[in-house]
């Protein structure tokens, strides 16, 4: 299970936590993300409380994921909004989620999936190249990529899409030579795009 689904089955505040979690796990590995998430839970786990820590402090809670600094401070600054906006609650709505700072499609998404267990389609850099490499969808950004599977993919799966295809592009369909030979749907992947494969 992504760093992302772990924090989010310990947390006392789901969608708080499961946000947090997704702005420190953005080009950071899991394990890293795991650690850090559980080091600032253990310190300041409520928008007040991180909101309140000083920035040195914020910083070093969270290092050594990646652009931690710029985290700390989007983390602190979104933990301030939270309050003043919506009443120290992460709201369930897709633009207001986007208006905070540091959360992108991607984020609020895996905020609504996971946090909310509600409908989102959460598109990452594995979700758009393995779509596009099997040619179910013609996509360049994971944005257009994302309003493509609104369109095509049925409900039920939108919630479990990018768990499935993260671990399946981290071990199986890699981005530089994937292992067709030994893929499941290998008859029925049109392998758009590839140059090679094993």
């Amino acid at each position: 299970m992504p760093a992302v689904g772990q924090v989010a089955e310990r947390a006392a505040d789901r969608p708080f936590e499961t946000l947090v979690g997704t702005m420190l796990s953005l080009r950071t590995k899991d394990a890293v993300t795991a650690q850090a998430a559980a080091r600032l839970r253990a310190r300041a786990s409520t928008p007040q409380a991180i909101a309140a820590l000083p920035p040195a402090e914020l910083q070093g809670l969270i290092y050594p994921v990646g652009f931690y600094r710029t985290k700390a401070r989007n983390l602190r600054r979104t933990c301030q909004l939270l309050i003043e906006r919506h009443g120290a609650k992460v709201p369930r709505d897709m633009e207001a989620l986007l208006g905070l700072p540091g959360v992108g499609r991607k984020t609020a998404n895996l905020v609504i999936t996971v946090g909310f267990d509600d409908y989102g389609i959460c598109v990452d850099t594995h979700v758009r190249r393995i779509m596009n490499v099997w040619g179910y969808v013609k996509t360049r950004t994971p944005e257009q990529t994302e309003q493509a599977l609104r369109k095509k993919l049925p409900r039920q799966y939108w919630k479990t899409l990018n768990d499935i295809l993260v671990t399946f592009g981290q071990n199986q369909c890699v981005p530089v030579s994937p292992w067709c030979s030994r893929c499941s749907i290998a008859a029925q992947c049109e392998k758009v795009g590839l140059k090679r494969h094993r």
